[in-house]
């Protein structure tokens, strides 16, 4: 029998079980476009993150409180990040200004939040606290207005920048600059609004009101700084900073007090957990895969007892086992291969919408790696039907009812 022939008979013999036919595929079709949908979700999410700190700086070094581990007690990766007391302050951020000169500029920030208000309306906020070189160091500059100085920050100034969305819920069609906004009973007046930068993910990066460091310590008592970015200056410059900013802090904190990350330090960390994480989810989808595989198997198993008398009239006049074997074998491989089209198709359409509302990124090694596990699922599940077929008494299969 030649390859054509066979394929004829498989399809015809598929045909006649219609929906049989589409149900066990339907198990192939889900598992692969589930691997294909989480793989492009996690892979997504990966290159959004490695956009978010390209746009942080590659100059920029984060200082936070606490020693962040991403080891367990054993050295593997992944422990939880172990963090101790805050002990950054304001003090140790000017520190570091004075004492280095690997240090362009030091931007010290803290974060509160709460209810602001104007004319009636509150609206629930992020107050950050920092100093007058935050537009240039997080390259946030000033749509309208202007931001607030250096003497400003030494006045202990009650003086607000606002973003986008704190601009539309309180002000609507009122220009704020020169207003007045109530921040815990105490009045702040206006003076810019920062330039749109929308969201991330659920994150409003435009949901914020800016102030005075000193200001914001000494009215909502925040000794304790959230964190500190420092500019190196330069990206090749970027270790010596690294470097010299923990020899400065060593000598006021212990080294579990605080950590001293670069972009790509933190971009490896993060990126190597998301690997991790994006692997992981496509392991939990490909299950699905060989859940469709046995579904395969079950139902060659029952096409294999309802065609006995045909396998034995086949026999009877000639067919071989190897020719039997591979005939249910070839049904297999089609339902599996035609399952796996579809699944690529269906995934990829579903991964193309939700890229409307969070990154993906569709990926060539989860495409093939579904399509290809799908086609060897046929092949898996359906040798040991195929087998049992070859395997038939023809006479044995002629006498059965």
């Amino acid at each position: 029998m030649n390859f054509l022939e066979l394929l004829r008979l498989a399809f015809q013999a598929l045909k006649t079980n219609k929906t049989r036919s589409a149900l066990t595929m339907l198990g192939v079709v889900i598992g692969v476009a589930a691997v294909i949908i989480l793989v492009s979700i996690g892979s997504g999410l990966q290159g959004f993150i490695s956009q978010q700190f390209e746009q942080l700086g590659s100059d920029l070094v984060i200082v936070m409180p606490g020693k962040m581990r991403w080891e367990d007690e054993a050295g593997r990766e992944g422990g939880a990040p172990g963090i101790s007391t805050n002990r950054l302050t304001l003090a140790m951020a000017e520190r570091l200004e004075r004492k280095s000169d690997n240090i362009a500029k030091v931007l010290p920030i803290v974060t509160k939040s709460l209810s602001a208000e104007f004319a009636g309306k509150t609206y629930e906020t992020a107050i950050l606290g920092t100093s007058a070189d935050y537009p240039e160091i997080r390259n946030s500059p000033v749509a309208k207005g202007k931001f607030f100085t250096k003497t400003d920050v030494e006045g202990t100034k009650r003086v607000a920048v606002i973003g986008k969305t704190v601009e539309e819920e309180l002000f609507a069609d009122i220009d704020p600059i020169g207003r007045k906004i109530t921040l815990a009973d105490v009045p702040y007046q206006i003076i810019g609004v920062l330039e749109e930068k929308g969201s991330i993910f659920t994150q409003d990066q435009d949901n914020l009101i800016i102030i005075p460091i000193t200001t914001a310590s000494h009215q909502f008592n925040l000794e304790r700084l959230n964190y500190i970015y420092l500019q190196a200056p330069s990206a090749e410059e970027i270790e010596k900073t690294v470097t010299e900013a923990k020899e400065i802090l060593s000598q006021e904190m212990d080294k579990e007090d605080f950590s001293v990350l670069s972009p790509k330090e933190l971009l490896s960390t993060v990126s190597s957990i998301l690997g991790v994480v994006t692997a992981a989810l496509g392991g939990i989808a490909a299950i699905s895969l060989v859940v469709g595989g046995i579904g395969i198997m079950n139902i060659m198993l029952v096409s294999v007892t309802e065609r006995t008398r045909e396998i034995g009239l086949r026999k009877a006049v000639g067919a071989t086992p190897q020719a039997i074997l591979i005939q249910f074998l070839t049904e297999a491989i089609i339902l599996s291969f035609s399952g796996g089209v579809v699944g690529v198709l269906l995934g990829t359409t579903v991964s193309l919408l939700v890229n409307h509302f969070i990154q993906t990124s569709i990926t060539f090694w989860s495409v093939a790696l579904a399509f290809g596990v799908s086609a060897l699922v046929g092949i898996i599940f359906g040798a040991a039907p195929a087998a049992k077929a070859g395997r038939l008494n023809p006479i044995d299969a002629l006498r059965y009812e």
